[in-house]
């Protein structure tokens, strides 16, 4: 015999909703929180086979939800520690990968070191000056002079990137000998830097224009809409 149905007091049914501003902060959201929960209930489990086999049932949950990465090594690796984050480090399993700690979790990087270079002319950017400076360490010599013609130039090109008009190559060789402090001088010399237009000329794709087969004349179109070209007439014929 059935029991007879009871109704339910309306301010028990509401005093036993859980709000989320009342609920524990879910470790990694994307799980969910029943997931939460089970992890939970594993770690409170006090026989330890029962426990292990519990943690690989919820290592298959978790793995359902990317079913197309379960049986990646490297997915289960990550499986597993996401479990023992989960577990606030409190779930005590036997792992086929080595257990994560909360040290080595939150272990922050070095704080990366900015260069504070502030260049008197910046439109030629800091390599330029690494540049310059490696130049400097060399011999005199062809290597070198060759070198020196090169930086020239990318520094012309580089003027001329924020001016787009035009530069003497004057002007250039007065910012080369303030950069490389007095070591590098051509003010004085003949040299001449490549113009304005080569250093601004950009590579335009070349198209390849297909030749028509017939000579260059054009197909006569029958009646029938078909083209009068024996080529054509035998493009469809199947091999015997």
């Amino acid at each position: 015999m059935t029991e007879k149905y009871i109704k339910e007091n309306a301010n028990d049914v509401v005093y036993h909703l859980e709000y989320n501003a009342e609920r524990s902060h879910l470790i990694i959201p994307e799980y969910g929180r029943h997931l939460q929960k089970l992890i939970n209930q594993a770690t409170e489990i006090e026989d330890r086979e029962t426990r292990n086999k519990a943690a690989k049932y919820i290592i298959q949950v978790m793995g359902s939800l990317n079913p197309h990465l379960r049986d990646v090594p490297d997915f289960q690796h990550k499986l597993w520690d996401h479990i023992f984050i989960m577990s606030d480090f409190r779930l005590d399993v036997d792992s086929p990968y080595p257990i994560p700690s909360r040290e080595v979790l939150q272990l922050r990087p070095d704080p990366l070191e900015y260069p504070q270079n502030f260049p008197k002319y910046r439109f030629y950017g800091n390599n330029i000056k690494y540049m310059i400076d490696v130049a400097n360490k060399w011999e005199e010599g062809e290597l070198k002079s060759a070198l020196v013609k090169v930086i020239a130039n990318h520094m012309k090109k580089s003027y001329l990137s924020w001016n787009k008009d035009t530069v003497k190559d004057d002007v250039i060789f007065e910012h080369l000998y303030e950069l490389s402090g007095g070591k590098i001088n051509l003010t004085g010399s003949e040299e001449e830097l490549l113009t304005t237009t080569d250093l601004m000329r950009t590579n335009k794709r070349t198209t390849n224009k297909i030749m028509p087969n017939n000579g260059g004349q054009k197909p006569k179109i029958m009646k029938n809409g078909k083209p009068n070209n024996p080529m054509h007439k035998n493009q469809n014929r199947k091999q015997q």
